[in-house]
């Protein structure tokens, strides 16, 4: 397998994103990939906030939340998924899996034994995320969810996200700067940049090109059973706090499902509509944060 790693220079002076980089290099099954992540706050702090992004992002999604939680008393842990941000990028297309991803995340949990977690996540953040707690028993307290699904393969996907397949399919070397500032027009061009810096050239972009067609569009797809175990779990065996945002303007994963899916979680109270924002909800993430934070009385 050949293994792509973004030079560090390209990461310098990223606005907003001063985060030291953190890394690992022996998750089991992992062996000759580095997975990089964001640990922020407190090492020793109750509560842990493990934010995961989706596509084409990576934890730079993260930045203007992080410093809330953080303030808050409690520590945030962010990775990249291989393929995305700091982490590794193997080059073949195929070694992208649902399975390969949610087991390199489900092993960093274990290896940095996070306990009292607060899962955060959007986009394939949470159609990965939202199937580990069932299976990490213990170790999970808190939801905080924004746009993102149940993958599990025996709903029909909606007109807006074969919309997205397809324009996906036809963009390979897609220009991830260019779209996160269509569809976040209050960036500047230094932050929309930012998002392009782990991608020098197309050959860096195989785990971004292959999440769309990863998403199960039949029930005997990679993660369609397990997304259905969760689907089932979050309805009825669910215990913790839930908190759910809403970006209002979001065509790919738009409000009416989210609120299917808000009645799907268990306890899961009204959500927070946020009017201006799109699918990257967390570009107007510090007032989400804080919301999130007093809903769990962490502040």
């Amino acid at each position: 397998m050949t293994v792509l790693r973004t030079p560090d220079e390209r990461f310098s002076n990223l606005p907003g994103y001063g985060f030291p980089p953190n890394y690992v290099s022996d998750l089991p099954g992992y062996d000759g990939l580095r997975m990089h992540y964001v640990d922020a706050g407190p090492a020793d702090a109750e509560t842990v906030f493990l934010c995961l992004h989706g596509q084409p992002t990576w934890s730079y999604l993260y930045r203007r939340m992080i410093p809330v939680f953080t303030a808050a008393g409690c520590r945030s842990v962010a990775p990249d998924m291989f393929g995305f941000g700091r982490s590794d990028k193997p080059s073949e297309d195929a070694t992208y899996t649902f399975t390969f991803h949610r087991e390199s995340l489900m092993r960093l949990v274990e290896h940095l034994d996070l306990k009292n977690i607060t899962l955060v996540c959007q986009d394939w953040g949470g159609l990965l995320g939202l199937t580990m707690p069932m299976d990490m028993p213990g170790r999970f307290t808190r939801l905080l969810v924004m746009n993102t699904g149940f993958a599990a393969g025996d709903v029909p996907l909606g007109d807006g996200f074969l919309a997205w397949r397809e324009w996906n399919n036809k963009n390979p070397d897609m220009d991830v700067a260019r779209l996160i500032g269509r569809t976040t027009p209050h960036l500047s061009e230094d932050e929309q940049a930012a998002y392009g810096a782990p991608y020098p050239d197309m050959t860096y972009k195989g785990g971004v090109r292959r999440f769309p067609n990863m998403v199960p569009d039949n029930p005997d797809a990679d993660g369609a059973a397990l997304s259905r175990r969760a689907r089932d779990w979050w309805g009825s065996d669910w215990t913790g706090q839930s908190f759910m945002a809403i970006g209002m303007q979001d065509p790919v994963i738009p409000p009416k499902a989210m609120m299917y899916m808000q009645k799907r979680i268990r306890g899961c109270p009204e959500p927070l509509q946020v009017a201006d924002a799109g699918h990257f909800v967390q570009e107007w993430g510090g007032p989400v944060a804080e919301a999130a934070l007093d809903a769990f009385g962490l502040r």
